[in-house]
């Protein structure tokens, strides 16, 4: 930290400049009303800031959530009831599934409150509020200065516990939360945050996949959209409404604050906002940042493909396998299919070569003053040399963990080695180390296919052998590596170990205790790991340079465009982003409307393409032009729409709101032609895809016969 530093940063943030896009931006709340207030009142909002955030008084903040630790959610009822993506819920569906009972392929929706099913280890977290803590922890690291001198490691002890101090006096004041300390503007700004977490959430109901997954793969990432990607779940709690993990006990929670629903639809040219938990931006990389990124992305692009290969083919052959790895192929396919527009969004749209001019023209600027250039002068440089000085260690890592590391019966002998070793390191004898590390495996057995891993492991090691560097090689394996027969070697480790299940895993912890940890899969599993763990350390000093140069770099590039808006890159933390309803045009001649219908979900039909296949309910929902009261005011069922919110992973679920701060429809995705936007903003091209919540509630009500749920929701027009 530095004092004089944090000045110019604070002068910058507070300023606003009309002239920037309104659209752009991750907005932290607490500014909102320095930063955002006269933009957005004049872009429609009828909202002042402190309806948004207001740590004194309810706000709309109150009604969202995070979901599951990775997607956005919001409350649409006082009762708890929470809506979401139908991808956030997946992989909690796919756990309540069975070939008997499979919800996603039929849908479910429970029909009172004694059919909503309780979903192990899923939480939502509510923000509490947000507190600047910077000048505090600057003053600490000052003292400390004073008091010790250039001896780093004490200073850093000071501030750590004045860190310490802050968040245990939060977390005595704010029973049942949790606190944390976060950092923004790559370390420049912190702000302590106060959540809410509650544990016992149930699953309410999701439409099937067809309708929830329309697109698939295709789809994904597309315009025109037509996926009703949406899931429903509900929050419960203790009879004194405070976080409690599941009890049949439980009440549903009775919401601080829930938001209406509007069935006006929209127009283009609304104002529109969104609040939720955006996961990573880096709209602060320099030019060689970039370039290894891209470099990244294509070792991560060629090994998933490889992988989920294998697992679509068996998952289309074995409606058993389909359940099991339905979550982990979507979660693969979504970054692979992202990194792969992102290639072509910046060759298409000059990103390096535009961030390569932007470092010449702040290099300009720290040159022409000598405290600038004393401060900043090589931060460019230095974040250069860094990615150098890293690059072979951390595509060593990539290599492996997107290869080797993906082999899940090694992964069983990775996970069942460590847990293992640290119970038998806390005084455990081996075998009772051994059954509580299969205790915790165990479960994952469950989404598990020797077979369909077997294929994966052979054609994975193939690639792993093809890319790696020979002095990179698993340590662990046969040195004839480079030449042995990989599907006999990939045979007997499978035909050899005892993870193959979790019964003959504890059946041999029983007969053979510690023999268990020479299993083979242990073996090759802990090579892949100490791999991965060598590479990772290799990178450590490199990580740390680079750290210390962003740290510096992104503290002159707000004092280099001081009185702009500035908001800092997206780090899981909730944030505001606002801007209005319309389409785009995304090459010549061709203009996309802001809104797809029903008709298109019809004209899209392919009976024999998995990704296609429309329910016949909803044919004859759409045939008889049964829509009640969710179709526009042309007669249309829409579907999705678009706006040019500000968005990224951890968005999805997202509530996209009115002006009134009323729901309009969920945030799932983002277009193709902006796949550069987690470092760049396009104004031009980058869209939110939503779903429209006319539709959400046309598939609960018409579709899915839960008009009760529609009951508990407050609708207006």
């Amino acid at each position: 930290m530095n004092m004089k530093k944090l000045a110019s940063i604070i002068t910058a943030m507070t300023i606003f400049a009309g002239s920037a896009f309104a659209d752009e931006g991750m907005w932290l709340l607490p500014l909102l009303e320095k930063m955002n207030a006269k933009a957005m009142k004049e872009l429609g909002c009828e909202l002042t800031p402190k309806q948004i955030y207001d740590i004194n008084n309810t706000s709309l903040k109150d009604a969202i959530v995070q979901f599951g630790g990775g997607c956005t959610g919001e409350i649409i009822s006082s009762e708890g009831l929470l809506v979401t993506n139908h991808h956030c819920g997946y992989g909690n569906i796919q756990k309540l599934s069975s070939v008997e009972h499979d919800y996603l392929k039929d849908g479910y929706w429970a029909m009172n409150r004694s059919e909503e099913l309780p979903c192990e280890g899923l939480s939502v977290t509510f923000l509490e509020y947000m507190q600047d803590v910077t000048g505090i922890l600057e003053k600490a690291e000052k003292k400390a200065r004073k008091e010790f001198k250039d001896d780093e490691e004490k200073v850093m002890e000071a501030v750590n516990l004045a860190a310490e101090e802050l968040i245990g006096k939060a977390e005595k004041d704010n029973p049942y939360c949790t606190v944390d300390i976060q950092s923004f503007y790559d370390s420049n700004v912190y702000y302590l945050i106060v959540y809410k977490t509650y544990r016992d959430i149930r699953f309410v109901g999701a439409p099937p996949s067809s309708i929830g997954k329309f697109g698939a793969d295709t789809d994904n990432w597309m315009w025109p959209r037509h996926t009703g990607d949406f899931s429903m779940f509900r929050v419960y709690a203790d009879k004194d409404n405070n976080p409690a993990e599941y009890s049949p006990e439980n009440v549903p929670l009775k919401a601080k604050n829930h938001l209406k629903i509007s069935l006006a639809g929209v127009q283009e040219g609304d104002y529109t906002m969104i609040m939720g938990y955006p996961g990573r931006t880096t709209r602060f990389q320099t030019s060689p940042e970039l370039k290894f990124q891209i470099e990244q992305n294509d070792i991560r692009i060629a090994a998933r493909t490889i992988r989920q290969d294998v697992m679509l083919e068996d998952m289309l052959a074995d409606p058993k396998v389909k359940i099991q790895y339905a979550s982990k192929y979507s979660g693969s396919s979504n970054g692979w299919k992202k990194w792969q527009g992102m290639k072509l969004a910046f060759d298409k749209l000059n990103i390096i070569g535009r961030a390569e001019q932007e470092e010449a023209e702040f290099q300009k600027w720290v040159n022409a003053n000598k405290k600038r250039t004393e401060k900043y002068g090589t931060a460019v440089k230095d974040l250069a040399n860094g990615i150098e000085a890293g690059r072979e260690a951390n595509n060593a890592f990539t290599k492996a963990y997107e290869t080797v590391y993906n082999i899940e019966l090694t992964r069983f002998g990775i996970n069942l080695d460590r847990l293992a070793q640290r119970e038998i390191r806390n005084g455990k004898d081996t075998v009772a180390a051994l059954l509580s590390a299969y205790e915790a495996i165990a479960p994952q057995y469950g989404d598990y296919s020797v077979g369909t891993d077997r294929k994966v492991a052979k054609a994975l090691m193939k690639h792993y052998r093809d890319i790696a560097e020979p002095a990179n090689y698993l340590k662990n394996i046969p040195e004839d590596f480079a030449t042995m027969d990989i599907d006999a070697f990939v045979n007997c480790l499978f035909d050899n170990s005892v993870l193959t299940s979790a019964e003959t895993l504890k059946a041999a912890i029983e007969a053979k205790g510690a023999d268990v940890l020479n299993d083979p899969a242990v073996k090759v599993g802990m090579s892949i790991y100490n791999e991965c763990l060598q590479a990772q350390m290799l990178t450590m000093q490199s990580s740390q340079d680079l750290a210390k140069a962003r740290q510096v770099y992104t503290a002159g590039l707000l004092e280099w465009k001081d009185g702009e808006p500035s908001y800092p890159d997206a780090n899981f933390t909730m944030r505001y982003t606002y801007g209005t309803v319309g389409g785009y045009s995304p090459k010549d001649a061709v203009v996309y409307k802001h809104y797809t219908t029903l008709d298109g979900v019809m004209e899209k039909e392919d009976p024999d393409n998995w990704e296609f296949v429309v329910p016949e309910k909803l044919k004859e929902l759409w045939k008889n032009g049964d829509y009640g009261q969710y179709a526009n005011e042309d007669g249309e069922m829409v579907t999705c729409f678009l706006s040019n919110n500000d968005i990224t992973g951890g968005n999805s679920g997202s509530p996209i709101m009115n002006a009134r701060g009323e729901l309009i429809g969920l945030a799932f995705d983002g277009n193709w032609e902006s796949m550069s936007s987690d470092v760049m903003f396009e104004p031009d091209l980058q869209r939110c895809i939503n779903v429209d919540i006319r539709y959400v509630l046309f598939i609960v009500d018409k579709f899915g016969g839960a008009k009760w749920l529609i009951d508990e929701m407050d609708i207006v027009r």
